[in-house]
């Protein structure tokens, strides 16, 4: 129970973390002071066409967490959103927002997942100024061209993106050698 004696706040932060940067560890970080426990949805999302597996990127995201105080769980999930958070008994979804781009789209989907479950509230934090421009796409994008990362994502990250890419590039390249 919360120090209010209300019960349990919990919150939901979903993604694909495909990878996980700076700026999703700065938004569960402020996130996790929230709630009394912070729930991390790594959502399937195949539409985004993932570079990493699932598992894979649970595995980032919950070595990401653990220099985090608070009490973050990182779960999988391939569902409605709200229904994962109704599951998690979630009251509060966590988005983050780097740009106006952003904004649109969330208030979007802020507005649909309210007809959906009205006593979840969707809170908003804004990207931190000096990791606004970082995005999982972009970074994936850079990597795969051969250019440095480490500035948006943690060195752990950087070495899962690095080895990745060279398994990537040894399957391009018709390498049949096992790339571990």
């Amino acid at each position: 129970m919360s120090a209010n004696g209300l019960g349990e706040r919990v919150g939901v932060y979903p993604g694909t973390f495909d990878p996980i940067t700076l700026g999703h560890v700065d938004i569960i970080r402020r996130g996790a002071r929230l709630v009394d426990r912070l729930v991390v949805g790594v959502t399937t999302n195949a539409s985004k066409s993932p570079m990493f597996s699932v598992d894979e990127r649970l595995a980032m995201v919950r070595d990401e967490v653990t220099r985090i105080e608070g009490a973050i769980e990182v779960v999988p999930f391939d569902a409605l959103l709200m229904r994962f958070a109704e599951e998690q008994g979630a009251r509060v979804i966590v988005r983050g927002l780097r740009a106006v781009a952003d904004f649109e789209y969330e208030y979007q989907m802020a507005g649909m997942n309210q007809q959906i479950a009205r006593h979840i509230e969707t809170v908003f934090l804004m990207a931190d100024v000096a990791l606004q421009p970082i995005a999982s796409k972009l970074v994936k994008e850079i990597a795969l061209y051969g250019g440095e990362i480490a500035p948006f994502v943690t060195p752990a990250v950087r070495g899962a993106m690095l080895a990745k890419v060279e398994s990537v590039r040894l399957v391009q390249i018709g390498d049949t050698r096992d790339p571990v």
